[in-house]
């Protein structure tokens, strides 16, 4: 059996389109499938869309949460209700194209791999959107320590036994790209241009694409914390001197009278002091997070049984 898991907020105005390209893309490949819409406590009329589309094809199953929890989490969601044997997930907004789904089917059911990441070699659409994704992309490779990490996304496909294993880990902050490449097992991929948003407006905003960022680096790399160390050892060495070079100037008489030198000095270290400040106060919000051990996502209800049910 075949999962297919695709989580959605507010995408009233796709729906049938997306449905429809998924559908055909998947029983081009498998007759026994399933695809899972994870309704992210949409506001909307998504909801009604979904039932009227599962009317008409039983293998278009329901999970409606209890509100809206985020993109990670609805993807778990998703992911945790999937019964296939291999697991796809894609984002909602047709930007991931359902027409690759049936290479990276191709690709796991050959057994030569366990996990088949899309990674973009582009994106059509917004140049600004662009510029940060790619720097965000870069930055997170350099720093995460995973070797699988190429301008990938939620865009994958996955057997049961490396779905098993993501699933192992309960992190409640989340980053499921960076778990993915975590995980090991026999990594493959395809590339794509990724394409513009089909209809309305993106969901993830820059403050979420911010949000999200930080919680992919804080949660694999302990670079934030290392640049305080180095800062501080530079802060040191700095005012090292320029303490030396005070105590010189004032024995020989050339010190200049005046405060500006010592409330740079103070506005300075008081900054620095903020930020190491700041980045401590990310890891601890993180820790508290998890020592909490609250669920990810509430379901509402399972739309998974006979249509109508």
């Amino acid at each position: 059996m075949f999962s297919l898991v695709i989580p959605v907020y507010n995408e009233e105005k796709l729906l049938n389109e997306l449905a429809g390209r998924a559908i055909k893309a998947v029983e081009s490949f498998t007759p026994d499938y399933e695809i899972i819409f994870v309704d992210d406590g949409s506001t909307d009329n998504s909801l009604p869309h979904l039932l009227e589309i599962r009317k008409n094809n039983p293998s278009v199953k329901i999970l409606a949460l209890s509100r809206n929890f985020g993109h990670q989490p609805a993807l778990t969601a998703g992911l945790e209700h999937a019964q296939g044997e291999i697991i796809a997930m894609m984002d909602g907004d047709l930007q991931d194209p359902p027409e690759l789904l049936p290479e990276m089917y191709t690709k796991i059911a050959s057994g030569d791999y366990d996990v088949i990441s899309a990674r973009k070699t582009g994106r059509r659409g917004k140049p600004v959107r662009k510029l940060y994704a790619g720097i965000f992309h870069r930055f997170f490779r350099s720093t995460a320590g995973l070797k699988n990490m190429s301008n990938y996304g939620n865009f994958s496909m996955m057997n049961r036994m490396a779905a098993d294993a993501l699933l192992s880990m309960k992190e409640k902050v989340r980053y499921l790209p960076g778990l993915r490449s975590y995980i090991g097992f026999r990594h493959g991929e395809i590339e794509f241009i990724r394409d513009p948003r089909y209809s309305g407006k993106s969901k993830m905003s820059l403050r979420r694409l911010f949000t999200l960022g930080a919680d992919a680096i804080f949660s694999f790399s302990r670079f934030p914390i290392r640049l305080c160390l180095i800062l501080g050892l530079l802060g040191t060495l700095v005012f090292l001197g320029a303490g030396i070079y005070v105590i010189i100037a004032k024995i020989s008489g050339t010190a200049i009278p005046g405060w500006s030198s010592t409330l740079l000095s103070i506005y300075f270290l008081g900054s620095i002091q903020l930020v190491f400040l700041g980045i401590i106060g990310e890891y601890i919000y993180r820790n508290y997070k998890e020592s909490q051990n609250r669920p990810v996502y509430f379901v509402k209800k399972y739309y998974s049984g006979e249509p109508g049910k």
